[in-house]
């Protein structure tokens, strides 16, 4: 037998703020996803491609 340990990156649909990226990126790297929106704000405020890569993931990340 063989064990797929394989992880896929969803976006969450019961931890969502927005549209659940930040949560499901949680999940993929095991953090708590609010350092990961911590990290989009400050994207966001310091250069402008936080909510850039915000709008990236969440079309090309499936809903889990």
């Amino acid at each position: 037998m063989e064990s797929n340990t394989f992880k896929k990156f969803t976006r969450s649909i019961s931890n969502r703020r927005i549209a659940g990226v930040c949560a499901g990126l949680g999940r993929y790297f095991n953090m708590d996803p609010i350092l990961i929106r911590v990290l989009f704000v400050c994207l966001f405020l310091f250069g402008g491609s936080g909510l850039l890569l915000y709008l990236i993931f969440w079309i090309i990340t499936p809903e889990a």
